[in-house]
C-alpha cells in the first residue's frame, strides 16, 4: 500500500482545514455521479434522465446541491452520450455551479474517481453523490458536511427496522445482528480533500474495488461518521420508486405553498 504519508501528514491535518476557517469559508466540491446503464429501470432512459414531476432525475438532484449555499461547485460524471445534455440542463435550470462535466469510467469507484480529478484545486471537502437520489435536502448536505468537518469523513445514512439477519450461501439464517447498530449507507459521502486522495489512489493501485467510497476512506483506517438523514434519501433503482418521488415532492411543494399564503 502507497505510504499515506505521499498524500496527508495526519487526520489531524486534515481537520485544521475546519478549525482555521469558519464554515462559509470552506470550500466543498459536490461530484455527481451520473454514468450508470440502469438496467434494472428498462426502458429507453437512464433513471437519471427519467422524468419525475416533469423534470429529468438529474436535475432535481443537481438543483438541491445548487441550492445549497455550502457547496461551491458542482461535477457531473457523466455517460459519454448524455455529455452534451448537461448544457442544457444548466441553462433551463439555471444550475450555476456546474463547473465541468466529465465522461465516467467503467465502475462507479472508477467514475467518482474521474470526478474528483476534476474538482477545483481549492477543494477542502469533497461531496460524492448518487445522481438517482433526487430527494436529498440541503440541510441534510449541510449535516452530513458538518459531520465530515470534525471527522474528516461524513456519510448519510439510514437505520433500520427490521430484524437483521446474516445467512450463509444457501440462505439459512446463521445469525441475528444488533439492528441499533447496523447503518445503511446513503449519499452524500464527504472526506477531505486529501484523505479520499489517499483512499482512492490506493484503491487503484491495489485494484481494490468498493460497493461505496466509504470502504476507501475506512480501508486506510479512517472512520467514518454515519449521519442519520431524512428517509426520502432514497435511490430511484426500479420503475415504482419514480412514482414514489413524485409524491414526496408534491407533497413538498403544497408545504412550500402553504408556507408561502
Amino acid at each position: 500500500m502507497r505510504k499515506l504519508a505521499d498524500f496527508f501528514k495526519t487526520t489531524a491535518d486534515i481537520l485544521h482545514i475546519a478549525s482555521g476557517n469558519s464554515r462559509d469559508k470552506i470550500f466543498t466540491s459536490a461530484i455527481i455521479v451520473a454514468a450508470g446503464s440502469s438496467l434494472r429501470m428498462g426502458g429507453d432512459r437512464t433513471k437519471q434522465m427519467m422524468l419525475v414531476c416533469g423534470s429529468p432525475v438529474v436535475a432535481h438532484t443537481l438543483l438541491a446541491f445548487e441550492k445549497c449555499n455550502r457547496i461551491n461547485e458542482i461535477i457531473v460524471v457523466a455517460k459519454e452520450d448524455e455529455i452534451q445534455l448537461y448544457d442544457e440542463l444548466k441553462a433551463k435550470y439555471g444550475i450555476s455551479k456546474l463547473t465541468k462535466v466529465v465522461k465516467g469510467g467503467e465502475t462507479r469507484q472508477a467514475s467518482a474517481l474521474c470526478g474528483f480529478d476534476a474538482t477545483s484545486p481549492k477543494a477542502d471537502f469533497v461531496a460524492i453523490h448518487d445522481a438517482a437520489r433526487c430527494l436529498v435536502t440541503c440541510e441534510d448536505i449541510c449535516r452530513v458536511l458538518d459531520a465530515a468537518i470534525k471527522y474528516g469523513a461524513a456519510s448519510a445514512s439510514a437505520c433500520v427496522s427490521d430484524t437483521v439477519k446474516i445467512v450463509d450461501n444457501n440462505s439459512f439464517s446463521v445469525r441475528t445482528e444488533d439492528r441499533s447498530f447496523v447503518r445503511l449507507a446513503q449519499t452524500p459521502q464527504i472526506f477531505g480533500r486529501n484523505l479520499y486522495c489517499a483512499a482512492a489512489y490506493t484503491a487503484k493501485e491495489e485494484c481494490f474495488e468498493a460497493t461505496d467510497d466509504n470502504m476507501l476512506a475506512e480501508r486506510i483506517g479512517h472512520k467514518v461518521k454515519m449521519v442519520e438523514t431524512s428517509k426520502e434519501n432514497f435511490k430511484i433503482t426500479f420503475p415504482e420508486d419514480v412514482k414514489k418521488a413524485e409524491t414526496i415532492l408534491l407533497s413538498r411543494r403544497k408545504e412550500h405553498d402553504q408556507c408561502s399564503e
